[in-house]
């Protein structure tokens, strides 16, 4: 079985589709993170990292890693 994380959230896929391993209903990213509770900004940000000036890429980590950023050199 592949298992993955969306927002924090725990999800596997079977029989072609994605699932939520807490409930077992298909996957829709439809819910926030599960370690601020808040869906990303309209631009796609992570809510509680917003925007960062020069970096590439950033993740809160989602309660399931510890958070990075990568910044533009």
């Amino acid at each position: 079985m592949v298992i993955s994380y969306s927002r924090g959230h725990k999800i596997y896929f079977k029989n072609g589709k994605w699932f939520y391993a807490d409930n077992n209903e298909e996957y829709k990213d439809q819910r926030p993170c599960a370690r601020c509770k808040h869906f990303p900004t309209k631009e796609g940000y992570d809510y509680c990292l917003g925007h960062i000036d020069n970096v590439i890429s950033a993740c809160c980590g989602h309660g399931v890693e510890k958070s990075y950023i990568i910044k533009n050199k």
